[in-house]
């Protein structure tokens, strides 16, 4: 029933900036918690970023703060990811995710059940 679709990966230099899109389908009540996870090669899949559909919450990997900016329209049924200041080491390739209803913001992915396919980031130096 719950479908995510990302977009907007791509090739930058360090210090350049992309933002990433996660259209969602299906039942809202499916997709109350959305998040942004990353996987580079040889490494664990890690929490970039989590949102309540609402938006009134909000969580950042200490890695990120600062630099990335997580968003949603509900009207859209879409959740962003604004890289800015990207890094070499945030080339990875970037995953949406979606849960039901949680009281906060789950950070592993293993707490998640909905997926998107990814989409490439690469950051050159």
């Amino acid at each position: 029933q719950v479908q995510l679709v990302e977009s907007g990966g791509g090739l930058v230099q360090a210090g350049g900036s992309l933002r990433l899109s996660c259209a969602a389908s299906g039942p809202t009540s499916s997709t109350y918690l959305m998040a942004w996870f990353r996987q580079a090669p040889g490494k664990e899949r890690e929490f970039v970023a989590g949102i309540s559909r609402s938006g009134a919450s909000t969580n950042y990997a200490d890695s990120v703060k600062g630099r990335f900016t997580i968003s949603s329209d509900n009207a859209k049924n879409t959740v962003y990811l604004q890289m800015n200041s990207l890094k070499p080491e945030d080339t990875a390739v970037y995953y949406c995710a979606s849960r039901k209803f949680t009281f906060g913001i789950i950070t592993t992915y293993k707490g998640y059940e909905y997926w998107g396919q990814g989409t490439q980031v690469t950051v050159s130096s």
